[in-house]
C-alpha cells in the first residue's frame, strides 16, 4: 500500500516537470520569435549589397594587380562594348549639312591642286632659247597658229600639258618684254624654268643670233578677245573620244563630262586632249574649270571629230 502511494507521487512529480519544461520551451520560442521579428531583414540586405556594388562599379574600381588604380573614366570602347544596365547609349548629333540652295559657287582661289607648278602671282627665273616654230603647231595639238608669239615650255613645267594655252609674260635683263602663249613642249635638256621661244618672240627680247638669254617670267590672265572653242579628237565616237578646249584665257585645271551617274573627270594626255576610254559622256555636256576655280558648263557641242566648235563662254580675267 505504502509502495503504491510512493509510485503515484513520483508520477505526479514527473508530470509537473514535463509541464514546466513544455511551458519553458513555449516561452523561449515566443521570445526567439519576438527577437527575430525586431531585427532587420538580413537576407534582403545581403542581396542589396552586391547590386549596389555593381551599380557603383563605374565610379570606384579596385586597383589592378600592378597596384595602379584604374582610370575612373571608362574608355569609349568600354562604354560601347558593355553599357550599364538600363543606361541609354549616347547618340551622336550629326552636323547639319548645308542645303543645296545655300551652297556657295565653286570659285576658289588658285591652289596647288588646281594651279599645279605654274602659279599666279609668282615669278620664275630661267633662260630663253630660240627655235624655228614653223606654222606654230606643237605638242599641245592646237594646229597652225595665226599669232607667232608662242613658246615651248620645258617638260617639267609643261606638266603633262597643264601649261598648254597659258599666257606668259617674259622679261629680259635689258628691260625688253614679250607675251607668249604656250603651244609646245621643250624636251630635255630643257631645264625647269626654261622657255624655248619662236624666232618672232625671241626677236622682241634680243637678236635671234644671241640664241640664249637670262629671263624671268610669270603667268598672265590677259584681256584677249574671243571665246573658248571645243574640239573632239579625230576618231572620236560614242565608244571612245578625246576632247580639247581651245582659246581659254586661263590654264585649264580639269575637264569633265556629264554621264548618267553625274559628272566624270577625264584624264589629261601630254598631247592636250582629255580622254574618255569607254565613251562615257562623249557628245554630252562638258564642264571645264580653270586654275582659279571658275567652272563653265558647255552644252550643245556635237560629237564631230576634228571640228573646232566655238562657244559663247570665256573665263574671267584675273
Amino acid at each position: 500500500m505504502q509502495e503504491t502511494r510512493q509510485a503515484a507521487r513520483q508520477r505526479r512529480r514527473r508530470r509537473r516537470l514535463m509541464v514546466g519544461t513544455t511551458a519553458g520551451l513555449v516561452v523561449t520560442g515566443l521570445l526567439v520569435c519576438l527577437v527575430m521579428t525586431m531585427q532587420p531583414d538580413r537576407e534582403e540586405d545581403a542581396g542589396r549589397a552586391p547590386a549596389t556594388a555593381v551599380a557603383n562599379s563605374q565610379e570606384s574600381h579596385p586597383p589592378t594587380s600592378s597596384g595602379k588604380k584604374k582610370s575612373l573614366a571608362p574608355s569609349p570602347s568600354e562604354i560601347s562594348a558593355s553599357p550599364s544596365a538600363g543606361a541609354k547609349k549616347p547618340k551622336a548629333s550629326p552636323s547639319p549639312s548645308p542645303s543645296p540652295s545655300s551652297a556657295s559657287p565653286r570659285k576658289a582661289p588658285a591652289t596647288s591642286s588646281l594651279a599645279g607648278r605654274i602659279r599666279p602671282k609668282s615669278t620664275y627665273q630661267g633662260v630663253a632659247t630660240v627655235y624655228k616654230a614653223g606654222v606654230g603647231d606643237g605638242a599641245c595639238s592646237y594646229g597652225p597658229s595665226g599669232d607667232m608669239m608662242i613658246a615651248a615650255m620645258n617638260t617639267t613645267d609643261y606638266e603633262t600639258s597643264a601649261a598648254c594655252g597659258a599666257y606668259v609674260l617674259v622679261r629680259a635683263a635689258n628691260g625688253a618684254s614679250v607675251t607668249v602663249r604656250i603651244t609646245n613642249e621643250c624636251p630635255l635638256p630643257c631645264a625647269p624654268g626654261q622657255l624655248d621661244l619662236s624666232e618672232q618672240a625671241f626677236a622682241e627680247l634680243a637678236p635671234v643670233s644671241t640664241g640664249r638669254i637670262a629671263i624671268t617670267w610669270s603667268l598672265l590672265s590677259p584681256s584677249t578677245p574671243g571665246t573658248i572653242s571645243i574640239r573632239y579628237k579625230n576618231g572620236s565616237s560614242p565608244y571612245w573620244c578625246g576632247i580639247q578646249a581651245i582659246g581659254h584665257r586661263n590654264p585649264l585645271a580639269r575637264l569633265e563630262v556629264r554621264t548618267s551617274g553625274g559628272w566624270r573627270q577625264l584624264a589629261r594626255t601630254d598631247y592636250n586632249y582629255f580622254l574618255s576610254p569607254d565613251g562615257s559622256g562623249c557628245g554630252k555636256a562638258i564642264r571645264i574649270t580653270d586654275i582659279y576655280g571658275e567652272r563653265l558648263t558647255i552644252e550643245g557641242i556635237a560629237l564631230r571629230p576634228d571640228v573646232v566648235q566655238p562657244t559663247r563662254f570665256q573665263f574671267a580675267r584675273h
